[in-house]
């Protein structure tokens, strides 16, 4: 559990705040011109890097078995893979294996099936 918290915070303080700039500029919330776009994805690859060396010790963040830490990403990710972000998990061979791992969850993908709920 401790493992998992800390994956979970990762994701919090790390993940998620560079993702979340790279989608809000994606959509337009944002402006940011070449280097914001560069300061953010170069925080991402950072964060990545971690995770592709974490990967080479376990299949999923936490240890072996899939854990909220592995599904807290997932909404980020499934954005993000349809930007040209994509290229920074698509670098990592352990990384792109993950999120081809996670996003091809059953229930994931019947999440992804549902209409918007906007």
């Amino acid at each position: 559990m401790a493992i998992q918290t800390v994956w979970m915070e990762v994701e919090n303080q790390k993940f998620d705040r560079a993702s979340w700039k790279l989608m809000e500029i994606a959509m337009h919330r944002v402006r940011g011109g070449p280097e914001l776009v560069a300061e953010y994805e170069k925080k991402l690859s950072d964060v990545l890097d971690v995770y592709e060396q974490r990967l080479t010790v376990n299949k999923y963040l936490a240890g072996d078995s899939f854990t909220l830490a592995d599904l807290h990403h997932l909404p980020n990710i499934n954005f993000l893979m349809e930007t040209r972000v994509r290229r920074l998990f698509e670098a990592r061979p352990r990384v792109r294996a993950w999120v081809a791992d996670i996003t091809s969850r059953p229930a994931w993908k019947k999440v992804m099936s549902l209409p918007p709920y906007w």
